[in-house]
């Protein structure tokens, strides 16, 4: 009781007193036996108690003009019920439509509990300093950029910005699925709607709260079910036009009998006329009404796909509509760009090959220190590596050659770090490697020193991704990159990728896809997996667009339809998973609630089916069908 809302309390209510008043009613004639005219208004009692909202929805609904609908269906049956003698069968089916409808509206409330959850990732307050120093709490709308906010321990952080002053850890579970904290410090960015969970930081806001990641993530969940999947459009569709059908049908199925019986003589009326009356007639097609109720259906999909994209949500997986959830149901081709995505993004020396004489330290610490002055992903894994502090008295006369490497004087002596080219502009012979990933040759006063090997890992995660890929139904993975072929090839043999193209350029990688959506089955989806900020032009070129690691970036959360908020290229596969399991339950319930219909309504149209099949063939089928779609709901094997 305590988990039902204030409505479906009453309905409840309602439904035990109808059900009770039936009873006494049923029982009546044990001890007394009423005139028919008591009978009947003693039937209208619990009658009115539980029907009488249908049957002002109906009359209000065919005032708008708004006719064939579930209210219209119930309210004709039961009046009809009522008008040949079947008093308890009318609120009996009143009572179950009723039952089907509390149930209906509860499996509504708890499918929507996950997007509530989510919803209270946005801070009502945010704790603004003053220049005096002192505290204000305000709404977050009003705070301006460039303020500085305190968020204490165990309070949310309410807008986007970077920690000025402070270390602590922060739970992004809410954002991102994953219960591992992230640590931060004076520096860092920050993002609305992670919780601070030790120290005390001072943060300084760098977006407003309409732009700010929560405020982006919430308007993506909230208007998500304005995109509805194909199979949500086909249920409007057919609903549209299977009420009125069914009520057609229905009419037929009384009035042709009922006619046949009355103008023609009962040596010429065919043989399934023979012992019936109009009134039995008119029981078939108020039955054949009951069934024909499309409750299971119009409800049960749309619950479905709303399951499906408030469970993925738990999984810090955003799908911005039931269509993009469909479509990735049926992909059977995934793309990925390679760096950030199946690697880390980042260079990490592998291996170094000093030449004779030279030790690998000496070796090392040459590159580094002559990288010291760049900025470039290179030069800072070289510094890395070398792992100590650099005096840069030590270096003098730095040179960056764009697209060759570094010159500069190091203790004195000249020093020259970068690819075969530089050492072909200064003479130097030098040594192949075979091994993949970026070469950094070295020289020291212009005599070869060896080379260092510089690779952009896997991620631990990405065998498995390519994996789950391929057991959750995916038939083709192809990898697109910027990088050598030697080293595209080396990743792809690694993770087990069917294909790689390697030395692309980012209209080059637009073709590729453009071939490969030209190759692909009838029916089937071709999805590209990015970063969303370089892979925009791809991203949207693809049937679906997935950004990953896009916890903070606005250009991932607008570029892709499904957005993945950390850097766990396993939950690819984990979408993949939950939207065919959407997908399947949706299909389930379809043919189910056809089927079960179908049967019952010919059983109707012969005489076979009573009230109490029709009434299952509505209220149970919608019943069992919202049951099913409760299932997309649970997504714990897939929280990996």
């Amino acid at each position: 009781m305590n988990n039902l809302t204030r409505k479906q309390r009453k309905m409840l209510y309602r439904i035990l007193a109808a059900a009770v008043l039936l009873v006494a009613v049923k029982l009546l004639p044990n001890l007394y036996l009423p005139p028919r005219w008591m009978e009947i208004l003693l039937y209208l009692v619990p009658y009115a108690v539980i029907g009488w909202d249908v049957l002002w929805k109906a009359v209000r609904n065919i005032l708008n003009g708004q006719v064939f609908d579930e209210n219209f269906l119930m309210a004709l049956a039961t009046v009809g019920a009522f008008a040949t003698g079947e008093y308890a069968e009318a609120v009996f089916v009143m009572l179950f439509y009723q039952t089907g409808e509390l149930f209906q509206d509860y499996a509504v409330g708890k499918s929507r509990e996950s997007i509530a959850a989510l919803m209270d990732i946005r801070p009502d307050v945010a704790n603004l300093e003053n220049e005096d120093g002192s505290l204000e709490e305000v709404d977050p709308e009003d705070v301006e950029v460039g303020s500085v906010v305190v968020v204490k321990p165990g309070e949310r952080v309410p807008l986007d910005g970077e920690v000025l002053e402070g270390v602590s850890a922060l739970d992004t579970a809410a954002l991102t699925g994953e219960s591992v904290p992230r640590d931060v410090g004076p520096g860092d960015a920050v993002i609305s709607g992670c919780v601070n969970q030790s120290g005390l930081l001072r943060v300084k806001v760098t977006k407003p709260c309409e732009e700010s990641t929560v405020s982006k993530i919430l308007d993506l969940v909230e208007n998500a079910g304005e995109k509805k999947a194909p199979s949500e459009n086909f249920i409007t569709r057919f609903a549209r036009y299977y009420t009125p059908g069914v009520v057609l049908a229905a009419t037929a199925l009384f009035l042709l009998p009922t006619v046949a019986l009355a103008l023609l003589p009962p040596s010429v009326q065919p043989a399934f006329l023979a012992g019936t009356d109009w009134t039995g007639w008119l029981h078939r097609a108020l039955i054949f009404l009951v069934i024909s109720c499309p409750c299971a259906l119009v409800i049960s999909v749309p619950l479905s796909f709303f399951g499906g994209i408030g469970g993925a949500s738990k999984c810090g997986i955003l799908v911005k509509g039931s269509n993009y959830l469909e479509t990735l149901a049926k992909t059977e081709t995934v793309v990925f760009d390679k760096t950030g995505t199946l690697t880390q993004g980042s260079f990490t020396v592998t291996a170094l090959h000093p030449a004779p004489g030279v030790t690998e330290d000496a070796l090392l610490e040459a590159a580094a220190l002559a990288e010291s002055w760049s900025s470039h992903p290179i030069s800072v894994s070289l510094r890395k590596a070398w792992g100590r502090d650099i005096d840069p008295n030590r270096v003098t006369d730095v040179e960056e050659i764009a697209g060759h490497g570094v010159t500069a004087k190091v203790d004195g002596r000249a020093v020259s770090a970068g690819n075969s080219r530089l050492m072909e502009k200064e003479g130097v012979q030098w040594e192949p490697c075979d091994l993949p990933g970026t070469i950094v040759h070295v020289t020291v006063e212009g005599r070869y020193a060896g080379h260092i090997l510089i690779s952009d890992l896997p991620k631990p995660e990405a065998k498995t991704l390519v994996e789950g890929l391929k057991a959750a139904g995916v038939k083709r993975t192809v990898m697109l990159t910027g990088d050598t072929e030697a080293t595209a090839k080396a990743v792809a043999r690694d993770l087990g990728l069917d294909e790689y193209h390697a030395q692309l350029l980012p209209a080059d990688k637009v073709e590729r896809v453009e071939s490969l959506l030209a190759k692909k089955s009838p029916g089937a989806a071709l999805a590209f997996v990015g970063d969303g900020i370089n892979d925009a032009p791809v991203l949207t070129r693809a049937d679906i667009g997935i950004a990953m690691g896009a916890l903070g970036s606005d250009a991932a959360i607008e570029a892709a339809d499904v957005v993945l908020m950390d850097d766990n290229p396993a939950k690819i596969a984990a979408a993949m998973r939950i939207s065919r399991k959407t997908l399947r339950i949706v299909k389930q319930n379809i043919w189910f609630a056809l089927g079960v219909k179908g049967a019952v309504l010919l059983l109707g149209a012969f005489g076979v089916a009573t009230m109490w099949e029709a009434v299952f063939a509505d209220v149970g089928v919608a019943f069992i069908a919202i049951l099913n779609a409760m299932r997309c709901l649970h997504v714990d094997e897939f929280k990996r």
